[in-house]
């Protein structure tokens, strides 16, 4: 018996890890004012069910490749409701098993409501986060933690499909339903009218906001190059999804067959 005991208590680590199950991924590799889209399928076209920011811990039930693509499927920890896919390369450490579509526990009610309710008009956006944290000037910016806190708050239930193909010069049906867009520091994705121009295989975005004003964003050999403003220019992709952001404020979503017409 007393052999027998430490014997059988040896075993025991060996059974935890082939048992199944998730592991706890942080959230790295964004640029410091960035948030990690949280999609509701394993796709840069996938409506947007939250976004988290870098050092956000989510349970990572598993990986799958998808059109080339390594997504995991993950929920946040502290907020059950907002579960949905995520590109592996943001996740450490990433989850070998494979994912199944039912491996995280369906989102509850609020989701099934949005769900249902996606045919409505969409609600008018949150108020500006930096204005609700009292540092709405721009020279006064509220902390990146603090943004970070009030977007997890705000963007649960924000879910704009990113514009599919641009067949012309010329803003077609899905050029006129705009791209997801944001202006303010913190502010939630809203949406932008928009124009395509192409030319010698570069193109021409032209972006106008809802209040007013425009912002144009190049793209050369296939990828955003630049703007029409003086402020630092960067973008990162999620597959054929460009996240592009102007300065420390204004953010783009604008798809490869949007801009490109491929």
């Amino acid at each position: 018996m007393l052999i027998a005991a430490p014997l059988l208590l040896a075993t025991l680590p060996a059974l935890a890890e082939d048992a199944p199950g998730p592991i706890i991924s942080i959230i790295g590799g964004l640029a410091p004012d960035d948030l990690l889209n949280i999609r509701a399928t394993a796709s840069p076209d996938g409506k947007i069910a939250a976004r988290l920011p870098n050092g956000a811990a989510v349970k990572n039930f598993g990986c799958n490749l998808v059109n080339g693509y390594p997504w995991c499927k993950v929920e946040d920890t502290q907020d059950a409701h907002i579960v949905g896919w995520a590109p592996a390369r943001y996740l450490s450490p990433n989850n070998p098993a494979p994912a199944t579509e039912d491996a995280a526990a369906p989102a509850a009610e609020p989701v099934a409501s949005e769900e249902a309710n996606a045919a409505q008009p969409p609600e008018a956006p949150s108020p500006d986060i930096a204005a609700r944290l009292g540092g709405s000037e721009p020279a006064d910016p509220p902390s990146a933690a603090d943004i970070s806190v009030t977007a997890m708050q705000d963007a649960y239930g924000l879910a704009f499909a990113p514009s599919a193909t641009a067949q012309s010069d010329t803003p077609g049906p899905d050029a006129a339903g705009g791209i997801p867009c944001a202006r303010n520091i913190g502010q939630p994705m809203t949406r932008c009218e928009v124009s395509v121009a192409r030319t010698d295989g570069d193109s021409t975005v032209t972006v106008t906001w809802p209040d007013g004003g425009r912002r144009v964003i190049t793209f050369h050999n296939g990828q955003p190059a630049s703007s029409d403003s003086s402020e630092e220019f960067r973008f990162t992709r999620e597959g054929t999804l460009n996240m592009i952001r102007v300065g420390v404020s204004e953010r783009f979503e604008i798809t490869d067959q949007l801009a490109l017409g491929e």
